[in-house]
């Protein structure tokens, strides 16, 4: 215990010199300091490490919402790419980031909201905060967990992780190797419902959202989008509209800063790549169909079908973007991990990505449905968008298979509320 509440405080000051010359350092530090806790008589508790997890177990708090629309709902985000993004939805009465694990900290954090329910997506364990819930005995949920042999709660060195899992009132979790790591342990107290994240992609594709101006760029060409890639992903993809100058390409880079979507304007010839935002109108902005908690997108100006290269350099329109593509690559494969494939897959789009996939039990079904296609060089990238593109038959057999798929994984949010519902109290 005393090395984990060292190492705590060890990462607590490594964020706070990071802060002078790193912005999400900074926001991570700011926003602790600034927020103030509104004190409630109950709530039902929800945390989120970032984005993603929060897109994941989104089918969960809406449900939650939904069935319970009289209980406060409270939000936490361990990283300001969740808290920022996410600050004003609609979906909770308070949105926090989590205060730093300390014992004081968890004590006063659950006493000023009161949770009467806990649910963490995916993972993050905290012990200070777990141990308080247990204490208290209020119920904590793990939604769409997932484990790994290699992770330190299955390390002879992993005594207090273990403890902290010992704390859990129920697992439910994405595949039966998880269940079966957990039992190792004599934690039996799970379920395998899936994962909540093709819930989530399902609903989005059944109900797609219109982007302004993105089927006028597209212009009833093929399209071939990019999304959240990262520089090394982007210098391998600029090498494809010259390739295939009948296609269209779209490019939402993971990080939008301005020296960043320069760079990615600059890899393309001049006036072959236009910004999203050069595309509207200031003068006639419109509300875009999404809920409240989403930007208002422009009205485009026309026309809009010459540029062949469209880069997104805005928030929050991705996973409505595949709607209107035909071929997807996925970023972050060449580093520490690829990024969201199902919103992709959801609506039949082959999905292309980097070799740093195997932590995600999708990526590696994919492949194995040949709906996925992990690449390492530019060779393999040209070689296997050249079989997408040529192939039709090829082509139009695995975006039928890719669909079929996530269809059948859908199903978590159901069986997860059908067990937590009765106990919110």
């Amino acid at each position: 215990m005393f090395l984990y509440n060292i190492g705590i405080k060890l990462y607590y000051f490594a964020v706070w010199l990071a802060s002078f010359f790193n912005s999400k350092a900074d926001l991570w530090i700011k926003g602790r300091r600034q927020q103030r806790l509104v004190r409630l008589n109950s709530s039902i508790w929800f945390h989120f490490a970032s984005l993603g997890e929060f897109e994941q177990g989104r089918p969960i708090l809406e449900a939650i919402r939904s069935k319970h629309p009289e209980k406060k709902i409270v939000i936490t985000f361990f990283s300001p790419s969740g808290y920022e993004i996410r600050k004003n939805t609609p979906l909770a009465d308070e949105v926090y980031y989590l205060p730093l694990d300390t014992a004081i900290n968890a004590y006063q954090f659950i006493d000023a909201i009161k949770p009467t329910m806990v649910i963490f997506t995916k993972y993050e364990y905290w012990y200070h905060y777990f141990n308080e819930l247990h204490k208290r005995q209020i119920p904590l949920y793990i939604v769409s967990g997932i484990f790994r042999p290699g992770q330190v709660f299955f390390k002879w060195y992993g005594g207090l992780h273990r403890r902290i899992l010992g704390m859990v009132t129920h697992f439910f979790l994405q595949d039966e190797q998880s269940k079966q790591l957990l039992g190792n342990l004599d934690l039996n107290n799970t379920t395998i419902s899936g994962d909540t994240r093709f819930d989530r992609v399902w609903a989005n594709a059944e109900h797609p959202k219109q982007i302004p101006g993105v089927g006028e760029f597209k212009n009833r060409q093929k399209l071939f989008i990019a999304g959240s890639t990262w520089p090394e992903d982007e210098k391998l993809l600029a090498t494809l509209p010259a390739l295939y100058p009948e296609w269209k390409f779209i490019f939402a880079p993971h990080e939008i800063g301005e020296e960043k979507i320069n760079n990615l304007v600059n890899l393309f010839p001049k006036e072959a790549a236009i910004k999203y935002s050069e595309l509207v109108d200031d003068n006639s902005k419109v509300k875009s169909q999404n809920s409240k908690e989403d930007s208002s997108i422009s009205t485009p100006r026309t026309p809009l079908s010459t540029p062949q290269i469209l880069i997104i350099d805005n928030i929050g329109m991705l996973s409505s973007l595949y709607a209107y593509g035909d071929i997807a690559y996925i970023g972050g494969g060449f580093g520490v991990g690829i990024h969201n494939t199902l919103e992709a897959a959801a609506f039949g789009l082959p999905v292309i990505f980097g070799p740093n996939y195997s932590k995600f039990n999708e990526a590696r079904e994919l492949i194995a449905l040949k709906g996925g296609f992990s690449i390492n060089n530019e060779a393999e990238l040209q070689g296997t968008v050249d079989t997408l593109v040529t192939d039709n038959a090829f082509y139009s057999i695995t975006s039928k298979k890719i669909y079929t798929y996530v269809r059948e994984h859908t199903g978590a949010t159901q069986m997860i509320m059908e067990l937590i519902s009765p106990q919110a109290p």
